[in-house]
């Protein structure tokens, strides 16, 4: 049977994956997975991650699944999601915090003019999924730009600011054919989260790329690795066909 390990060190919203994946995958024996033994026997294995990244980096230590996860990453296929892609990275600004070196390559903060921070409770972490949820049934489109906002550069002035965290639904284009994409139309939306985003030393590592005030790096896939900024689990349909395409990769 096809057995997937969704590694549970503390840090990520597992249930909805493990969710999302049985519903994908129905045949699939989808475990959620707290010891280096079930993740070691699995064929493969999903890492999802959310919260602040030195947060993430720590937990994952102290489970004992660091090993586990970096065996998974040599060995089988593994998707990373959230935070769990971003982990895969050298480094990350978000705390100064030294990642898992999968991927040559640093995560950074939206950062700029032409962003506002939401408040000082996500100021340098990334947002929860349910904060995300209920901001995503408030809104009244898939757009993701903030309504305007008085910058406080330009006293009296309004000025279309986009928010950080970036939260909502945006478009994903995809820069490179790969099975994960099958079945999945390009420039399709996808369920975004995040205060932070990868980008990558190697271009030739990115596969999709979304636009939030610039370009960033929201796919990434190298070998029997593929790795998404967006949450497919709270991606609808779309997302169940990421999910199905991963339980039957063979890369």
């Amino acid at each position: 049977m096809n057995t997937i390990a969704i590694v549970d060190y503390g840090m990520g919203n597992f249930h909805s994956v493990a969710r999302a994946l049985r519903a994908a995958a129905p045949d699939a024996d989808v475990r959620i997975c707290r010891d280096a033994a079930s993740i070691d026997q699995a064929s493969r294995v999903v890492f999802p991650g959310q919260g602040a990244m030195p947060d993430c980096m720590r937990t994952l230590d102290a489970s004992g699944l660091r090993d586990a996860v970096v065996r998974a990453a040599r060995s089988k296929p593994l998707l990373g999601v959230c935070v769990g892609e971003q982990m895969l990275f050298d480094h990350s600004e978000e705390g100064n915090a030294a990642c898992l070196g999968l991927f040559a390559g640093k995560v950074k903060r939206f950062a700029g003019p032409q962003y506002a921070v939401l408040s000082d409770e996500f100021a340098g972490t990334q947002a929860s999924a349910g904060q995300a949820r209920d901001t995503a049934r408030a809104a009244d489109s898939p757009a993701t730009r903030s309504p305007a906002i008085v910058s406080p550069d330009t006293p009296g002035h309004a000025q279309e600011l986009l928010k950080v965290p970036h939260m909502g639904w945006n478009r994903v284009q995809q820069t490179q054919q790969h099975p994960l994409w099958k079945g999945i139309p390009d420039r399709t939306h996808f369920y975004f989260v995040h205060s932070y985003y990868a980008e990558p030393a190697d271009s030739a590592l990115t596969v999709g790329v979304s636009h939030y005030g610039l370009d960033f790096t929201c796919a990434v896939a190298k070998a029997n690795i593929f790795a998404v900024q967006f949450h497919p689990e709270k991606s609808a349909g779309t997302g169940l066909q990421l999910y199905r395409n991963f339980v039957d990769w063979n890369p």
